[in-house]
């Protein structure tokens, strides 16, 4: 039996944060913003397979089972959610600034 495919779709605002990433890394090192960059869209295009492998992200002011949180590799955090057979990427964190205003 073939795996399920999901479509997945990234918010403007995940858009935005990942540009503003990137745009700050290249202004120290290009090579390595552009690497990040393939690193970041390529763990995202990953959970068209299997999304529900990564756990929820629980924290006290969200709803529970809401979003699903996937790590990238040393400080990138991505929020997601499905719904049916589609993923719905609404967040791309850099773990390294504060994001309290994500739980308040």
């Amino acid at each position: 039996m073939a795996e399920k495919k999901y479509k997945v779709i990234v918010s403007d605002r995940a858009k935005r944060m990942l540009g503003t990433h990137i745009r700050f890394m290249a202004q120290v090192n290009k090579k390595a913003a552009a690497e990040k960059k393939k690193e970041i869209l390529s763990a995202m295009r990953s959970l068209s397979r299997m999304p529900q492998r990564f756990p929820f992200f629980e924290e006290m002011y969200i709803p529970p089972n809401k979003y699903h949180k996937m790590f990238i590799e040393n400080w990138y955090l991505v929020l997601y959610q499905i719904q049916d057979d589609t993923v719905y990427i609404e967040y791309v964190l850099d773990c390294r600034k504060d994001y309290s205003w994500l739980i308040h």
